[in-house]
């Protein structure tokens, strides 16, 4: 178990970036703070012992995950419109708001790892590691939302069907 301080240490480090992944997955403000919750107790109450901050951080996002995996099967869930979040958001420009709608249209297996690998800093292997699933998997799904996410940015600026750009 941690101490008072190390455990506020931690949980104000990580409470945001769980919160996104979290997000990420559900599109709900409300569920992603209940993942949040769940995961902090979870790290709070621990007997583990960490090898380092960053293998606190890859365990705390993996319990996340799991968490977000249960709340999408429970009959109790209901997804909130996109909008609503991310006007709480401070986007610093019109594009990195385009982008986020973009992303968080993407199906939830790209939508995750696309967030994962540049808005966490995740290399694929730690992304497969949290999520469960082979690094070629990973990879996978990386450059297929890539592809999708260029598609969609396209179809929104009207070169679709424009093959050399």
């Amino acid at each position: 178990m941690f101490t008072k301080q190390q455990f506020e240490r931690l949980a104000s480090a990580h409470m945001d970036g769980v919160f996104r992944l979290a997000y990420s997955y559900l599109k709900s403000a409300a569920e992603a703070d209940d993942v949040t919750q769940n995961a902090l107790l979870k790290l709070y109450l621990t007997d583990k012992r960490f090898e380092s901050e960053a293998h606190v951080k890859n365990w705390l996002y993996r319990v996340a995950a799991n968490e977000c995996k249960r709340a999408l099967l429970s009959p109790w869930r209901r997804a909130e419109d996109i909008a609503d979040y991310a006007e709480a958001l401070a986007f610093t420009t019109p594009e990195r708001s385009e982008l986020f709608y973009a992303v968080m249209e993407l199906p939830a297996k790209y939508r995750t790892v696309i967030h994962l690998h540049y808005y966490e800093d995740y290399a694929t292997q730690e992304i497969a590691e949290i999520l469960g699933v082979p690094g070629a998997t990973v990879r996978t799904r990386l450059r297929r939302g890539r592809e999708l996410l260029k598609k969609k940015l396209m179809e929104a600026e009207g070169y679709a069907g424009q093959e050399n750009v």
